[in-house]
């Protein structure tokens, strides 16, 4: 297995363990909604740690609903505009709110 494969292996494991430790609350999110947001955002952040321009531990992903919310500090305006079109190309994914901040 490939080092990046083990990465991306590593980030889609942590994101569901991480996951199924929280509780949905009720009325807010139903629990297979809850499921999905979660596969969404790790297929997001396997994308971010397959490319080489953006890193996927500098900037965090979050889903509600289908939509797709990025935030951290990013290298480059390049970095952002990539990072913010690699969420939006993946399948699934409903929209895009970019909070990524560029350092300087």
């Amino acid at each position: 297995m490939r080092l990046t494969q083990a990465f991306v292996a590593a980030i889609a494991a942590t994101a569901l363990l991480a996951g199924t430790g929280c509780a949905v609350v009720r009325d807010q999110q139903s629990v297979g909604t809850y499921i999905d947001d979660s596969v969404l955002t790790t297929r997001v952040k396997a994308k971010f740690a397959e490319n080489p321009t953006v890193s996927a531990l500098a900037l965090s992903v979050e889903t509600f609903r289908g939509v797709v919310q990025l935030s951290g500090v990013a290298k480059s305006g390049e970095e952002r505009a990539l990072a913010e079109s690699l969420a939006r190309s993946t399948s699934g994914v409903l929209g895009v709110r970019n909070d990524i901040r560029v350092a300087g």
